[in-house]
């Protein structure tokens, strides 16, 4: 539980930003490779694993079950149970604030015959499970027991023997796609996901490069067939996991908003389920050069070289949000400096994420002089190229990492200081965030 003292900090005007900057690995990748790690035969090393507070619980969880998960100079060394050979853990698995690794490995145990029971911080224990609970009730797990509205503490029991589904995910989700999918690999026969709006594919990609049998197919409306042979033997591999395009997204925005900035993100990953961020700017006239594209574990990445610039207000189509999810507050903080007007829309994920995220991001652009319209999933946004006459105010992060780090970045380039309530949470997705900021030139203090 979260009982430190809340430590607030403050983002002032700021000279042009200027240097290269590393970012920590993507956390989706990161989750999985220590989860799939963990669960394969023999041995996985991974490098660029992003060493923030979620994704090491995930880690944490594995090893309760049976893997041996250790970090050797750059490198982590996973030794997994092998597939189907999961122990039934002795104490609850505490995943922090960790939504995702909480949500997958509730589809990781789901197929399991044992009682597993899942804790989490304030925070993550009211945010609703329920969605990924349901297929998984399908395939025979029981909740034994869960708070209201399917929240955190929950014991599951998983069935004697696991049944295979066909499962039309409801809304886009990579979590619930992916619980079925990892709930199948214990599950005899064929587990058949439809997706009628495609998520980030990591899942799909790894379980598949682990040896899963599986494959994709997108029918004639385009929607997404993924089906999953169960009880496959899963080999461990080794995996450079690239840079978090959600992480990017902070010195991103920042080199765009603050005058004559000039700065390099390496090694971003530039899977085409995670650039909705990259493609929106681009379009709103965002000087970004895409520099050495290559492929590194399956994945595409590259050098992102990105200049400051004059942004225009833009329309973001509706069917883009699922690829760029995560990106929305520091979107709407980009959209604060733009001429004219930044809609948004088909964001009703956004009220279920670490905070309700949309309603901290209105609050937090008005609490600095942003002109904006809070609408049930959408968010209209009327900028002020230079930042003129904003910043001043006090944004409450609802311990949410990415509010945080958005209102940070504002402050960098808005007339007036911009402050938080609290840093403390940064260091779940971003823990080098104030260092590398620093070194590009921003004032933090």
């Amino acid at each position: 539980m979260h009982t430190t003292e809340p430590r607030p900090m403050s983002a002032r005007k700021s000279d042009a930003l200027s240097g290269r900057a590393r970012v920590p690995g993507d956390k989706s990748i990161s989750h999985r490779a220590l989860m799939f790690g963990g669960l394969a035969a023999g041995e996985t090393r991974i490098t660029g694993l992003l060493e923030g507070e979620d994704v090491l619980r995930t880690g944490e969880a594995m090893k309760a079950m049976g893997a041996t998960i250790e970090k050797r100079g750059d490198e982590w060394i996973a030794h997994g149970t092998g597939n189907g050979a999961l122990l039934e853990p002795e104490a609850p698995l505490d995943f922090g604030n960790a939504g995702t690794g909480v949500r997958l490995t509730m589809g990781l145990v789901g197929s399991y015959d044992m009682t597993t029971r899942f804790i989490g911080d304030a925070s993550l224990s009211k945010r609703p499970m329920g969605r990924v609970l349901d297929p998984l009730k399908e395939m025979g797990l029981q909740v034994l027991s869960a708070e209201p509205g399917d929240r955190l503490p929950i014991t599951l029991r998983g069935p004697k023997h696991a049944a295979p589904i066909s499962y039309r995910v409801p809304m886009p989700s990579a979590q619930v796609k992916s619980a079925v999918l990892l709930a199948a690999l214990n599950t005899a026969g064929v587990t058949t996901v439809i997706e009628p709006v495609a998520t980030r594919d990591h899942t799909e990609k790894m379980l598949a490069g682990f040896g899963a049998s599986l494959e994709v197919e997108t029918d004639a409306d385009g929607v997404r067939h993924i089906r999953i042979e169960g009880q496959p033997k899963l080999i461990g591999q080794t995996i450079a996991v690239p840079a978090d395009p959600s992480s990017a997204a902070f010195p991103l925005v920042a080199a765009l908003i603050v005058p004559g900035s000039d700065v390099v993100i390496e090694s971003m990953l530039m899977n085409p389920t995670r650039t909705g961020l990259v493609t929106t700017l681009m379009e709103m006239g965002a000087d970004i050069e895409i520099l050495e594209r290559r492929n590194e574990g399956g994945e595409d990445v590259a050098d992102l070289r990105v200049r400051g610039s004059e942004l225009k207000g833009v329309t973001v189509p509706e069917d883009r949000a699922p690829s760029m999810i995560d990106e929305y507050p520091v979107l709407a903080v980009a959209a604060s400096f733009a001429e004219g007007d930044t809609v948004m829309q088909g964001l009703e994920e956004l009220r279920v994420k670490e905070s309700d995220r949309l309603s901290a991001v209105a609050d937090g652009l008005k609490a600095n002089g942003v002109e904006c319209e809070e609408g049930e999933a959408s968010l209209r946004v009327t900028g002020r190229p230079g930042g003129k006459g904003l910043g001043g105010g006090t944004v409450q992060t609802h311990l949410d990492h990415r509010i945080a780090m958005s209102f940070l970045v504002m402050g960098l380039a808005t007339e007036k200081p911009v402050t938080i309530d609290d840093q403390t949470m940064i260091a779940t997705s971003f823990p080098d965030f104030t260092a590398l900021m620093t070194r590009l030139g921003a004032t933090l203090d």
